[in-house]
C-alpha cells in the first residue's frame, strides 16, 4: 500500500519568475511604456474604424492636455505609426474626425432597445463628462434624423430618368421631412450641453493643427515623416449627410465656402464621399423643375431648401451660444465649467475664438452657407 501523498506531484520550488516578479523591480512592471501597436492583425472595416476612433481619442488627449498653451509639437512613434497605418487602410486622415467623433462612436446600453439618448453611450470619451457625451450624442440623433433624407436621394435621383414625378414629389417631401427632423433633434443640444464645458474643457481637443495658431507649424508624426504635418480638427463641415442635401438641391456656395467645403470631404470616409460625388454627376434636379411646369414640384423642393437654410440658421444660433457668448462668459469669468468635468490646466482656450475647429472663420463661413441655401430657391 502506498505511503500517503506519494502519488502527489512534488511542489514546484518557489521562484520570482513563476509569478512574473521581477529580480530587479519585484511587483513593478519593468518597461510600462506603451509599445508600438501592430495593424496586422486588425480585420474588416469595423476593426479598423474601431482602432482609429481609439488611436485617434488617443491622439487628442496627448497632444491637448495641458491646454493651447501647452500643445505638444510632436506624436511619439508609437502612436503615429499605427494611427498612420490605419488611417491609410481607411482612407482618412490621421486626427480625430466626425467619423470617428460620431458615427464610430456609440454604443446601445440594451442591444435590444431603441436608438434613443437615454439607451445610448459613447465608446471612448474625453473631459467633458455629460456634456462630452450629450454633445456627442445629439450629433449622433441628428444624423440618424438624416436617413430618410439620405432614403430620399436615391429615390429622387432614380425618378428623374423616368420621369416620374409622383416618385419624385414624395421623395421631396420626404427630404423636407427628414430636415425638418435633424433641427428637432439639434434643439436638444441646449439640454444636454452646458456652454461652459463645451468652451472651456472640450472644444480644445476637437482642434487639429491645421490653420490653428497654437499649432501654426503643424504636427511632426514621429517614425512617419520628419516635416510636420497639419490636418483639420473635428467639424460639422465634415458631415457627408449636408454636402449630399446641397449637391442633390444643387445649392451653390461662395468660391471660399466651396474650398473649404471641399477640403472637409477629405475627412469623410471613401464610400462616404463618393456617394457625394455620385449625387453630383447624377442628373440635375433643379434643370428638371426649371423645365417643368409643374407648381407642385417647385413648391416641394422649395420646402427643401427652406428647410435646409432653416437647420442652417439653428446652427448659427448653437455656435453663437456654444463659442461666442460663452468666450464672452470666460473672459468675464463668469463661464465656469462645474465640478468633475475636467477642464484643461490654464486659462480657457482663445487662439481658436473666432475660428472652428476644422480651421473656417466660423461665423463668416456659416452665415455665407446659409445665405446661399436660400438663394437656392426656384421661382414659382
Amino acid at each position: 500500500m502506498a505511503a500517503r501523498g506519494e502519488d502527489e506531484e512534488s511542489p514546484l520550488p518557489l521562484t520570482l519568475s513563476r509569478f512574473q516578479l521581477s529580480e530587479e523591480y519585484g511587483f513593478l512592471l519593468p518597461n510600462p511604456l506603451m509599445p508600438q501597436l501592430s495593424t496586422r492583425d486588425l480585420r474588416g472595416r469595423e476593426e479598423l474604424h474601431l482602432a482609429h476612433l481609439v488611436l485617434s481619442f488617443l491622439t487628442m488627449g496627448y497632444l491637448w492636455q495641458e491646454g493651447e498653451e501647452g500643445a505638444l509639437k510632436v506624436l511619439p512613434r508609437n502612436l503615429a505609426i499605427p494611427f498612420w497605418e490605419v488611417s491609410q487602410s481607411l482612407g482618412l486622415p490621421p486626427i480625430l474626425s466626425h467619423a470617428d467623433f460620431v458615427l464610430a462612436n456609440w454604443k446601445r446600453k440594451r442591444p435590444s432597445g431603441p436608438l434613443e439618448i437615454e439607451n445610448l453611450d459613447t465608446i471612448i470619451s474625453l473631459p467633458g463628462g455629460e456634456s462630452l457625451r450629450g454633445f456627442i450624442l445629439v450629433t449622433l440623433l441628428v444624423e440618424k434624423a438624416a436617413v430618410p433624407g439620405i432614403k430620399a436621394i436615391v429615390e429622387a435621383i432614380n425618378a428623374l430618368p423616368r420621369l416620374d414625378e409622383e416618385a419624385l414629389h414624395k421623395a421631396l417631401q420626404q427630404l423636407a421631412g427628414a430636415i425638418g427632423d435633424m433641427g428637432k433633434a439639434l434643439r436638444r443640444m441646449h439640454d444636454y450641453v452646458d456652454p461652459a464645458v463645451f468652451y472651456s474643457v472640450i472644444r480644445i481637443f476637437l482642434s487639429g493643427w491645421k490653420d490653428n495658431p497654437a499649432m501654426p507649424h503643424g504636427l511632426v508624426y514621429e517614425g512617419v515623416s520628419q516635416e510636420p504635418m497639419a490636418f483639420s480638427g473635428g467639424s460639422a463641415a465634415q458631415s457627408t449627410v449636408l454636402h449630399a442635401f446641397d449637391e442633390l438641391l444643387g445649392i451653390r456656395h461662395s468660391q471660399e465656402s466651396t474650398r473649404f467645403l471641399h477640403r472637409m470631404r477629405d475627412y469623410m470616409p471613401p464610400p462616404h464621399r463618393a456617394f457625394v460625388e455620385e449625387v453630383r454627376r447624377a442628373p440635375s434636379l433643379r434643370q428638371h423643375l426649371l423645365s417643368s411646369g409643374n407648381g407642385s414640384l417647385r413648391a416641394a423642393f422649395n420646402r427643401c431648401v427652406s428647410a435646409l437654410a432653416d437647420f442652417r440658421t439653428q446652427h448659427i444660433a448653437i455656435v453663437t451660444k456654444y463659442i461666442s457668448a460663452a468666450a464672452a462668459k470666460a473672459k468675464a469669468g463668469r463661464g465656469e465649467p462645474a465640478a468633475g468635468t475636467g477642464p484643461p490646466p490654464g486659462k480657457p482656450p482663445s487662439l481658436l475664438e473666432g475660428k472652428g475647429t476644422g480651421g473656417s472663420h466660423i461665423f463668416r463661413f456659416l452665415k455665407s452657407v446659409r445665405d446661399t441655401t436660400r438663394e437656392g430657391m426656384i421661382s414659382a
